[in-house]
């Protein structure tokens, strides 16, 4: 009899470690379903339309260095398209569209518009991206950027890189993509 009630706090500690597994185990279940609820679904590219993914990273040099990296989907082309910015978990930090002259860029904490792509992508990343150019490159075809100089030796593998010299600050773009 002694050895059954000395087993009775071992079987109930037992009980509780399964329990407690079997609770985190349903929490664990309950945050990733939450995060997939957080990832907007992208737009999709027409057939007829470009459309590039992966990552991309921007390095601004100079006096108040900035750096930015993201996940992304970009489609269309320099005089139509769209670019969403994602976090590593999938969720919309942002999403920029551009056609007929007029640009705006919506994130969570602004809208902003512009007659110009160039001009509001200077004021979101605090320097001139060639965009373009950057459709040019992607596509694996050498384009001139005043300032710019774009390595496509890694195009086939999907990386490209692209550099910045002229004017200051100092610039480094670089994509790898996923498809």
């Amino acid at each position: 009899m002694q050895s059954l009630y000395g087993a009775m706090p071992r079987l109930a500690m037992a009980a509780q470690t399964q329990s407690a597994f079997i609770g985190w185990r349903f929490m664990l279940a309950i945050c990733a379903l939450w995060l997939a609820g957080c990832a907007q679904p992208l737009q999709k590219a027409a057939a007829d339309e470009d459309s590039w993914s992966g990552r991309l990273a921007l390095q601004v040099e100079g006096q108040d260095s900035q750096s930015f990296s993201a996940m992304f989907e970009l489609r269309g082309n320099a005089k139509a398209g769209g670019l969403v910015l994602l976090s590593p978990l999938g969720n919309r930090l942002a999403q920029l569209d551009w056609k007929d002259g007029h640009a705006q860029l919506v994130s969570s904490q602004e809208t902003r518009s512009s007659d110009s792509l160039d001009t509001l992508l200077q004021e979101v990343t605090g320097t001139r991206i060639p965009v373009t150019a950057l459709f040019s490159w992607l596509q694996g075809t050498q384009a001139a950027a005043p300032g710019w100089r774009a390595d496509l030796s890694g195009v086939a593998d999907g990386r490209l890189v692209a550099h910045r010299d002229d004017p200051q600050p100092q610039a480094t773009l670089r994509v790898a993509l996923t498809r």
